[in-house]
């Protein structure tokens, strides 16, 4: 998952995959568990992320850059959710080992100088830890929230940190019809449904020439008054934020 993995839509160059919400793979259109789906040509991962245009997209260099000035220099990371490695071939240019893991063997194969894994985040047992675990492309909105949390602390080396990316309260307020173009890509959101004011599912349009993809998503708002409880039932306690906008947040075991 990039991005980015795991995991429906790029916001400016911070995030790729932002929707792994289902898990089913096939080579035109996926749906399944948690609701996600994807159209479109080329492989589709279980998500419902497009590889093909994941793959097409450059390094996001900017979220790489941010969990770097996060971390010691050189400490190892595990990604998880790492998609077609956008963002782990700056971090391996940036000095970080790194450990790639992702449901989708088709987003791996596109991975090059890293450690990959494939396999559902929840399910990930790999026996040993890291000084960073970095889950990124919005999965704690759209995913099992205290299973993936629970595989970030069962993977966090004493002394560690997990870094991980959530949606905005800002964009959970404001996410509506819309269109726009950034580096030669065409988004178009659309069919967007509240459910109420925590829960909203909506399709994402990616247009790359004369190819067009289609990712639908449900995502759940988590918001500042519930994280440190959702994060102490998975044993892990808030660390701080690295932006703004607080939609980065770090966590080191409780």
């Amino acid at each position: 998952m990039d991005d980015s993995t795991g995991s429906g839509r790029l916001d400016g160059e911070s995030t790729a995959r932002a929707t792994a919400t289902a898990r089913v793979q096939n080579s035109g259109r996926g749906g399944g568990r948690g609701g996600g789906q994807g159209s479109g040509p080329g492989a589709i991962a279980p998500d419902g992320s497009a590889v093909e245009f994941y793959a097409a997209m450059p390094p996001d260099r900017d979220s790489a850059a941010l969990v770097h000035g996060a971390v010691p220099p050189g400490a190892a990371i595990l990604e998880l959710g790492a998609g077609a490695g956008r963002v782990t071939r700056p971090l391996l240019d940036l000095g970080h080992p790194v450990v790639a893991v992702d449901e989708s063997a088709d987003m791996l194969a596109r991975i090059e100088g890293a450690e990959t894994v494939r396999s559902a985040i929840e399910d990930l047992d790999l026996g040993r830890t890291f000084e960073v675990v970095l889950m990124m492309s919005f999965l704690i909105c759209y995913g099992p929230r205290r299973e993936l949390l629970e595989t970030c602390r069962r993977h966090l080396a004493p002394g560690g940190r997990v870094i991980v990316q959530r949606e905005t309260a800002g964009w959970f307020d404001s996410a509506g019809p819309s269109e726009w173009e950034r580096q030669g890509v065409r988004y178009r959101l659309f069919d967007v449904v509240r459910h109420g004011p925590d829960l909203l599912s909506a399709s994402m349009e990616y247009r790359l020439g004369e190819r067009a993809w289609v990712h639908s998503f449900t995502s759940r708002r988590l918001g500042d008054e519930e994280l440190e409880e959702v994060l102490a039932d998975a044993g892990l306690r808030l660390d701080g934020f690295l932006d703004e906008s607080r939609g980065w947040f770090t966590a080191r075991l409780a």
